[in-house]
Protein backbone atom coordinates (compact mmCIF):
# COMPACT_ATOMS: atom_id res chain seq x y z
CA UNK A 1 0.00 0.00 0.00
CA UNK A 2 1.12 3.56 -0.60
CA UNK A 3 1.96 6.23 1.92
CA UNK A 4 -0.16 8.89 2.53
CA UNK A 5 3.27 11.17 1.06
CA UNK A 6 3.20 9.80 -1.84
CA UNK A 7 -0.46 10.10 -2.87
CA UNK A 8 -1.76 13.78 -4.30
CA UNK A 9 -4.20 15.57 -2.39
CA UNK A 10 -5.25 16.18 1.24
CA UNK A 11 -6.09 13.02 3.38
CA UNK A 12 -8.21 13.52 5.72
CA UNK A 13 -11.08 11.55 7.43
CA UNK A 14 -14.42 11.45 6.70
CA UNK A 15 -16.62 9.62 8.83
CA UNK A 16 -15.45 6.03 8.74
CA UNK A 17 -13.50 6.66 5.66
CA UNK A 18 -10.39 8.30 4.83
CA UNK A 19 -11.17 10.81 1.57
CA UNK A 20 -8.89 12.31 -1.14
CA UNK A 21 -9.70 16.21 -1.20
CA UNK A 22 -9.74 17.34 -5.34
CA UNK A 23 -10.58 19.74 -6.96
CA UNK A 24 -14.47 20.83 -6.76
CA UNK A 25 -14.72 18.35 -3.74
CA UNK A 26 -13.62 14.65 -2.77
CA UNK A 27 -14.03 11.31 -3.61
CA UNK A 28 -13.43 7.73 -1.41
CA UNK A 29 -10.02 6.83 -2.09
CA UNK A 30 -10.98 3.07 -2.73
CA UNK A 31 -8.17 2.41 -5.59
CA UNK A 32 -5.60 2.38 -2.50
CA UNK A 33 -7.85 1.36 -0.21
CA UNK A 34 -7.51 4.38 2.62
CA UNK A 35 -10.43 2.92 5.13
CA UNK A 36 -10.07 3.42 8.63
CA UNK A 37 -11.55 0.01 9.06
CA UNK A 38 -9.25 -1.20 6.75
CA UNK A 39 -6.16 0.32 7.81
CA UNK A 40 -6.73 -0.44 11.03
CA UNK A 41 -9.34 -3.11 11.97
CA UNK A 42 -12.20 -2.38 14.34
CA UNK A 43 -10.79 -4.14 18.11
CA UNK A 44 -13.94 -5.37 19.63
CA UNK A 45 -14.39 -7.20 22.77
CA UNK A 46 -17.05 -9.85 24.07
CA UNK A 47 -18.44 -9.28 27.73
CA UNK A 48 -20.32 -12.34 28.87
CA UNK A 49 -19.78 -16.04 26.98
CA UNK A 50 -22.94 -17.84 27.18
CA UNK A 51 -24.90 -18.71 23.43
CA UNK A 52 -24.71 -15.34 22.56
CA UNK A 53 -21.17 -14.37 23.81
CA UNK A 54 -19.89 -17.62 21.98
CA UNK A 55 -22.01 -16.83 18.93
CA UNK A 56 -20.69 -12.66 18.99
CA UNK A 57 -16.82 -13.60 19.15
CA UNK A 58 -17.49 -16.17 16.18
CA UNK A 59 -19.46 -13.70 14.12
CA UNK A 60 -16.26 -10.86 15.01
CA UNK A 61 -14.11 -13.41 14.01
CA UNK A 62 -15.60 -13.62 10.39
CA UNK A 63 -15.51 -9.85 9.76
CA UNK A 64 -12.90 -8.66 7.73
CA UNK A 65 -12.68 -5.49 9.20
CA UNK A 66 -12.28 -6.53 12.59
CA UNK A 67 -9.94 -7.97 15.46
CA UNK A 68 -10.95 -10.12 18.73
CA UNK A 69 -9.82 -7.63 21.77
CA UNK A 70 -10.83 -10.34 24.39
CA UNK A 71 -13.28 -12.35 25.90
CA UNK A 72 -14.43 -11.00 29.24
CA UNK A 73 -16.97 -12.15 32.14
CA UNK A 74 -19.48 -10.33 34.25
CA UNK A 75 -17.22 -10.41 37.06
CA UNK A 76 -13.84 -9.00 35.52
CA UNK A 77 -12.29 -5.60 35.90
CA UNK A 78 -13.60 -3.36 32.96
CA UNK A 79 -10.53 -1.74 33.36
CA UNK A 80 -8.97 -4.56 31.95
CA UNK A 81 -10.88 -4.22 28.77
CA UNK A 82 -8.96 -2.29 25.92
CA UNK A 83 -11.57 -2.18 22.56
CA UNK A 84 -13.30 0.33 20.33
CA UNK A 85 -16.43 -1.34 21.12
CA UNK A 86 -17.62 -4.32 23.56
CA UNK A 87 -20.06 -6.07 22.61
CA UNK A 88 -22.64 -6.59 25.84
CA UNK A 89 -23.19 -9.93 25.66
CA UNK A 90 -24.85 -10.00 29.38
CA UNK A 91 -28.76 -10.83 31.01
CA UNK A 92 -30.83 -8.33 30.06
CA UNK A 93 -31.10 -6.39 33.27
CA UNK A 94 -27.50 -6.07 33.63
CA UNK A 95 -26.88 -4.06 30.27
CA UNK A 96 -27.60 -0.15 31.92
CA UNK A 97 -24.64 -1.20 34.07
CA UNK A 98 -22.21 -2.58 32.29
CA UNK A 99 -22.88 -0.03 29.17
CA UNK A 100 -22.56 3.33 31.66
CA UNK A 101 -19.47 1.79 32.94
CA UNK A 102 -17.58 1.30 29.74
CA UNK A 103 -19.31 4.67 28.22
CA UNK A 104 -17.55 6.86 31.04
CA UNK A 105 -14.24 5.32 29.78
CA UNK A 106 -15.20 6.57 26.00
CA UNK A 107 -15.65 2.95 24.69
CA UNK A 108 -18.58 2.29 22.35
CA UNK A 109 -20.95 -0.48 23.20
CA UNK A 110 -23.87 -2.96 21.38
CA UNK A 111 -26.54 -4.78 23.51
CA UNK A 112 -29.46 -6.92 22.46
CA UNK A 113 -31.41 -5.48 25.85
CA UNK A 114 -34.86 -7.38 24.95
CA UNK A 115 -37.91 -5.73 27.41
CA UNK A 116 -38.84 -3.73 24.79
CA UNK A 117 -41.30 -1.70 26.97
CA UNK A 118 -37.89 -0.02 28.81
CA UNK A 119 -35.65 0.45 25.80
CA UNK A 120 -36.78 4.10 25.48
CA UNK A 121 -35.62 4.97 28.94
CA UNK A 122 -32.43 3.12 28.57
CA UNK A 123 -31.35 5.14 25.51
CA UNK A 124 -32.46 7.91 27.50
CA UNK A 125 -30.56 7.29 30.63
CA UNK A 126 -27.37 6.45 28.38
CA UNK A 127 -27.44 9.63 25.58
CA UNK A 128 -26.19 12.18 28.36
CA UNK A 129 -23.37 9.70 29.34
CA UNK A 130 -22.47 9.11 26.05
CA UNK A 131 -22.28 12.86 24.83
CA UNK A 132 -20.39 13.42 27.97
CA UNK A 133 -17.57 10.49 27.29
CA UNK A 134 -17.60 11.06 23.45
CA UNK A 135 -18.64 7.09 23.20
CA UNK A 136 -21.31 5.46 21.37
CA UNK A 137 -23.88 2.94 22.83
CA UNK A 138 -26.25 0.91 20.27
CA UNK A 139 -29.05 -0.53 22.34
CA UNK A 140 -31.21 -3.42 21.57
CA UNK A 141 -28.76 -4.22 18.93
CA UNK A 142 -30.66 -8.04 18.17
CA UNK A 143 -32.96 -9.69 15.54
CA UNK A 144 -36.21 -8.40 17.79
CA UNK A 145 -35.96 -5.65 19.19
CA UNK A 146 -33.09 -4.71 16.83
CA UNK A 147 -33.40 -6.31 12.87
CA UNK A 148 -37.47 -6.95 13.20
CA UNK A 149 -37.57 -3.02 14.51
CA UNK A 150 -36.06 -1.83 11.11
CA UNK A 151 -38.23 -4.01 8.78
CA UNK A 152 -41.07 -2.68 10.77
CA UNK A 153 -40.08 0.83 10.21
CA UNK A 154 -39.40 -0.04 6.37
CA UNK A 155 -43.04 -1.42 5.67
CA UNK A 156 -44.84 1.46 7.91
CA UNK A 157 -43.07 3.60 5.15
CA UNK A 158 -44.67 1.57 2.51
CA UNK A 159 -47.99 1.91 4.03
CA UNK A 160 -47.90 4.24 6.92
CA UNK A 161 -51.81 3.84 7.63
CA UNK A 162 -52.64 -0.11 8.95
CA UNK A 163 -50.95 -2.71 11.31
CA UNK A 164 -48.07 -4.80 12.00
CA UNK A 165 -47.90 -8.24 13.24
CA UNK A 166 -44.83 -9.78 14.67
CA UNK A 167 -45.22 -13.66 15.00
CA UNK A 168 -42.32 -14.92 17.05
CA UNK A 169 -41.21 -18.83 16.68
CA UNK A 170 -41.81 -21.51 17.42
CA UNK A 171 -38.86 -21.47 19.33
CA UNK A 172 -36.73 -20.31 22.27
CA UNK A 173 -36.71 -16.63 23.52
CA UNK A 174 -33.28 -16.36 25.11
CA UNK A 175 -34.08 -13.39 27.07
CA UNK A 176 -37.19 -15.16 28.56
CA UNK A 177 -35.20 -18.49 28.90
CA UNK A 178 -32.63 -16.46 31.07
CA UNK A 179 -35.38 -14.55 32.89
CA UNK A 180 -37.00 -17.61 34.44
CA UNK A 181 -33.55 -19.59 34.89
CA UNK A 182 -32.75 -16.35 37.35
CA UNK A 183 -36.16 -17.13 39.80
CA UNK A 184 -35.40 -18.15 43.32
CA UNK A 185 -35.09 -22.11 43.30
CA UNK A 186 -34.93 -22.87 39.18
CA UNK A 187 -31.81 -24.87 38.31
CA UNK A 188 -32.09 -24.39 34.50
CA UNK A 189 -35.26 -23.30 32.42
CA UNK A 190 -36.37 -23.46 29.00
CA UNK A 191 -38.93 -20.98 27.59
CA UNK A 192 -40.41 -21.44 24.19
CA UNK A 193 -42.67 -19.23 22.61
CA UNK A 194 -45.61 -20.31 20.70
CA UNK A 195 -47.37 -17.93 18.14
CA UNK A 196 -51.30 -17.65 18.49
CA UNK A 197 -51.34 -15.48 15.13
CA UNK A 198 -51.85 -11.04 15.12
CA UNK A 199 -49.17 -10.72 17.34
CA UNK A 200 -50.48 -12.66 19.86
CA UNK A 201 -47.80 -15.35 21.99
CA UNK A 202 -48.09 -18.01 24.37
CA UNK A 203 -45.22 -18.97 26.63
CA UNK A 204 -44.14 -22.21 27.32
CA UNK A 205 -41.75 -22.85 30.68
CA UNK A 206 -40.15 -25.65 31.52
CA UNK A 207 -37.89 -25.52 34.54
CA UNK A 208 -35.95 -28.05 36.52
CA UNK A 209 -35.87 -27.52 40.28
CA UNK A 210 -33.07 -26.99 42.58
CA UNK A 211 -33.49 -29.43 45.28
CA UNK A 212 -36.35 -28.43 47.83
CA UNK A 213 -37.57 -25.83 45.72
CA UNK A 214 -41.46 -25.41 46.06
CA UNK A 215 -43.20 -25.49 42.14
CA UNK A 216 -45.83 -23.90 43.64
CA UNK A 217 -43.83 -20.93 44.78
CA UNK A 218 -41.61 -20.53 41.67
CA UNK A 219 -44.37 -20.86 39.26
CA UNK A 220 -45.64 -17.71 41.44
CA UNK A 221 -42.60 -16.28 41.17
CA UNK A 222 -42.34 -16.64 37.17
CA UNK A 223 -45.94 -15.23 36.68
CA UNK A 224 -44.93 -11.92 38.11
CA UNK A 225 -41.64 -11.15 36.35
CA UNK A 226 -42.17 -8.45 33.76
CA UNK A 227 -40.72 -11.11 30.45
CA UNK A 228 -44.13 -12.97 31.44
CA UNK A 229 -47.07 -10.97 33.21
CA UNK A 230 -47.98 -9.80 29.69
CA UNK A 231 -48.58 -12.97 27.97
CA UNK A 232 -50.51 -16.31 28.19
CA UNK A 233 -47.40 -18.61 30.30
CA UNK A 234 -47.46 -22.06 31.19
CA UNK A 235 -44.80 -23.30 33.32
CA UNK A 236 -43.79 -26.84 33.48
CA UNK A 237 -42.03 -28.89 35.98
CA UNK A 238 -39.47 -31.28 34.07
CA UNK A 239 -36.52 -33.47 35.55
CA UNK A 240 -34.26 -32.30 32.81
CA UNK A 241 -33.77 -29.06 30.58
CA UNK A 242 -31.34 -30.20 28.84
CA UNK A 243 -33.03 -33.05 27.31
CA UNK A 244 -35.21 -30.22 26.04
CA UNK A 245 -32.75 -27.88 24.76
CA UNK A 246 -33.03 -26.26 21.31
CA UNK A 247 -32.06 -23.05 19.93
CA UNK A 248 -34.01 -22.60 16.78
CA UNK A 249 -36.63 -19.76 16.58
CA UNK A 250 -38.37 -17.79 14.02
CA UNK A 251 -40.03 -14.31 13.10
CA UNK A 252 -43.37 -13.73 10.55
CA UNK A 253 -43.93 -10.57 10.66
CA UNK A 254 -47.15 -8.92 8.36
CA UNK A 255 -48.09 -5.93 7.63
CA UNK A 256 -51.66 -4.70 5.97
CA UNK A 257 -52.21 -1.30 4.86
CA UNK A 258 -52.61 1.61 2.95
CA UNK A 259 -49.94 3.09 0.25
CA UNK A 260 -51.61 6.53 -0.52
CA UNK A 261 -55.33 5.89 -0.63
CA UNK A 262 -54.67 2.44 -2.39
CA UNK A 263 -56.09 -0.37 0.17
CA UNK A 264 -55.53 -4.09 0.48
CA UNK A 265 -51.04 -3.70 0.52
CA UNK A 266 -49.69 -6.94 2.20
CA UNK A 267 -45.94 -7.50 2.68
CA UNK A 268 -44.69 -10.31 4.81
CA UNK A 269 -41.28 -10.84 5.78
CA UNK A 270 -40.47 -14.46 7.15
CA UNK A 271 -37.47 -16.15 8.76
CA UNK A 272 -35.81 -19.23 10.63
CA UNK A 273 -32.78 -18.96 12.24
CA UNK A 274 -30.20 -20.39 15.13
CA UNK A 275 -31.43 -17.79 17.80
CA UNK A 276 -28.02 -17.14 19.23
CA UNK A 277 -26.28 -16.80 15.94
CA UNK A 278 -28.15 -14.60 14.41
CA UNK A 279 -28.46 -11.92 17.58
CA UNK A 280 -24.29 -12.10 17.29
CA UNK A 281 -24.58 -11.48 13.57
CA UNK A 282 -26.84 -8.33 14.01
CA UNK A 283 -24.34 -7.40 17.02
CA UNK A 284 -21.01 -7.45 15.58
CA UNK A 285 -22.46 -5.97 12.34
CA UNK A 286 -23.78 -2.91 15.30
CA UNK A 287 -19.85 -2.59 16.48
CA UNK A 288 -19.27 -1.30 12.97
CA UNK A 289 -21.67 1.14 13.09
CA UNK A 290 -21.31 2.44 16.69
CA UNK A 291 -17.36 2.85 15.34
CA UNK A 292 -17.99 4.80 12.37
CA UNK A 293 -20.77 7.24 14.40
CA UNK A 294 -17.74 7.79 17.28
CA UNK A 295 -15.59 8.55 13.87
CA UNK A 296 -18.24 11.16 13.42
CA UNK A 297 -18.09 12.24 16.22
CA UNK A 298 -22.08 11.59 16.47
CA UNK A 299 -21.90 10.32 20.46
CA UNK A 300 -25.32 9.17 21.96
CA UNK A 301 -27.54 6.08 22.65
CA UNK A 302 -29.35 4.87 19.44
CA UNK A 303 -31.61 2.05 18.73
CA UNK A 304 -31.57 0.09 15.23
CA UNK A 305 -33.59 2.09 13.59
CA UNK A 306 -31.63 5.40 14.28
CA UNK A 307 -28.98 3.70 11.89
CA UNK A 308 -27.96 3.63 8.19
CA UNK A 309 -28.21 0.37 6.98
CA UNK A 310 -25.10 0.86 4.67
CA UNK A 311 -23.36 1.62 8.37
CA UNK A 312 -23.58 -1.79 9.57
CA UNK A 313 -22.01 -3.61 6.65
CA UNK A 314 -17.94 -3.69 5.49
CA UNK A 315 -16.72 -1.82 2.43
CA UNK A 316 -16.52 1.50 0.55
CA UNK A 317 -20.22 3.00 0.36
CA UNK A 318 -19.75 3.35 -3.24
CA UNK A 319 -18.75 0.29 -3.90
CA UNK A 320 -21.96 -0.89 -1.80
CA UNK A 321 -24.36 1.31 -3.34
CA UNK A 322 -23.13 -0.46 -7.17
CA UNK A 323 -23.80 -3.98 -5.75
CA UNK A 324 -27.18 -3.68 -3.74
CA UNK A 325 -29.13 -0.58 -5.27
Amino acid sequence: MRSEQEIEGKIEYLGAFKVRWMSGGYRVDSEWKYRTFMDKNIRVAVLGYGNIGRAAEQAVLASPDMELAGIFHHNDNLDAIDADVVLLCTPTREVSLFAEQLAQRGICTVDSFDIHGQIYDLRQRLMPVNQTHKSVSIISAGWDPGSDSMVRAILQALAPNGLTYTNFGPGRSMGHTVAAKAIRGVKDALSMTIPLGTGIHRRMVYVELEDGADFATVEHDLLQDDYFAHDETHVIQVPSVSALNNVAHGVDLVRNGVSGTTHNQRFEFKMEINNPALTGQVMASCARAAYRLRQDARYGAYTMIELSPISLLPGVPEDIIRQLV
